[in-house]
């Protein structure tokens, strides 16, 4: 993937089809660590152990559809390409953990992308999720958390009304750009 915000998207909707109601995203930007990871937990199904030593490899997928399952393994090239990998921590009914590691300044790295985007069409798509979103960008930091917004909402307006996306658009492009340090 030319981005690595399509494998943050491709792991929370993988954390949906496993049945969670909580997801949480977390990336950490550190240029004087040299590191770049993100984290997608869940309080989805889990995975059992011989899963676990399967997911990674190429066509490996519990869907019966659509039987493609490359989102893992291709996650897992891409990190060890640049210096780092991919942890998996799970278990059956307590949920999973998925954690991506890269050197920052490898050449290889992809860029995070449109992370905006990626965390508005989950919002959209999936008004009920809770999802709480952290990103850390060299010691300053930026947090979400849909259930604080469904709070000062009251209840009767959904995540994915078009009033409430257009104020988290502008929110998000705002908050970003302050995070970045003006510089996204």
């Amino acid at each position: 993937m030319e981005e690595l915000s399509l494998h943050i998207l491709d792991l929370v909707q993988n954390s949906i089809g496993a049945a969670a109601t909580r997801v949480g995203i977390l990336i950490e930007e550190d240029v004087a660590a040299d590191r770049f990871l993100f984290e997608v937990k869940d309080n989805g199904q889990g995975m059992d152990k011989e899963l676990v030593r399967e997911v990674l490899k190429p066509f490996t997928t519990t869907r019966t559809t659509r039987r493609v399952g490359l989102g893992l393994s291709l996650l897992d090239m891409a990190a060890r390409q640049c210096d780092g990998g991919v942890e998996i921590d799970t278990e059956p009914g307590k949920g999973t953990r998925v954690r991506a590691v890269f050197r920052y300044s490898h050449w290889d790295r992809a860029p995070l992308g449109d992370i905006k985007t990626t965390l508005l069409t989950i919002i959209a798509a999936n008004p009920e999720l809770q999802l709480e979103y952290v990103h850390r960008v060299n010691g300053r930091i930026f947090r979400l958390d849909t259930e604080e917004i469904r709070t000062v909402l009251g209840g009767d307006i959904p995540l994915n009304n078009m009033a409430v996306l257009g104020w988290l658009d502008d929110y998000l492009a705002q908050s970003l750009a302050e995070l970045y340090g003006g510089e996204e």
